[in-house]
């Protein structure tokens, strides 16, 4: 599993801790990381995505809302819920990450965590959302001079 993966997984691992026990916090990632043991590359991945994540959860929760129609927030599975929302971070404010990338990887988690719907449901809520999105599709939006970007490896069926 690639690394960016491997933080992907962790930090929907954590969100979900968080939404079942009582909202911890970017500070309580380190004791998660002593459970989880991650390496200090997805650690640093992870926890950009869940302070990046819980930095704009109002504005993603707005954009969930506003295309899983006939769907309450609250009635979703947690572990969809926290994928979409991670998804819905990466494609709004990781300008680097092409949406493609967060919809695919979004998916995967979706199958390997979720029900067996989840795997459809994460797909045509996130497809929903990519459509209006104003960047390429495939290709990261901007990059700064300097900026390290690790590839995203192919996840296998």
């Amino acid at each position: 599993m690639g690394v960016r993966s491997e933080g992907r997984e962790a930090a929907i691992q954590f969100l979900y801790q968080r939404d079942q026990g009582g909202g911890a916090g970017v500070s309580d990632l380190e004791d998660f990381y002593a459970f989880r043991g991650l390496s200090p590359s997805a650690r640093r991945f992870c926890e950009g995505l869940v302070s990046g994540l819980l930095e704009h959860s109002a504005e993603i929760d707005i954009k969930l809302r506003e295309h899983s129609q006939n769907y309450e927030l609250e009635r979703l599975s947690a572990v969809d819920r926290n994928i979409l929302r991670l998804a819905i971070h990466e494609m709004l404010f990781c300008a680097e990450i092409p949406p493609v990338v967060s919809i695919n990887e979004a998916i995967n988690i979706a199958k390997k965590y979720g029900t067996e719907e989840s795997g459809r449901f994460v797909n045509g809520v996130l497809d929903k959302i990519k459509s209006t999105l104003q960047r390429p599709d495939r290709t990261p939006a901007s990059t700064s001079v300097g900026e390290e970007i690790e590839s995203e490896e192919p996840s296998s069926d």
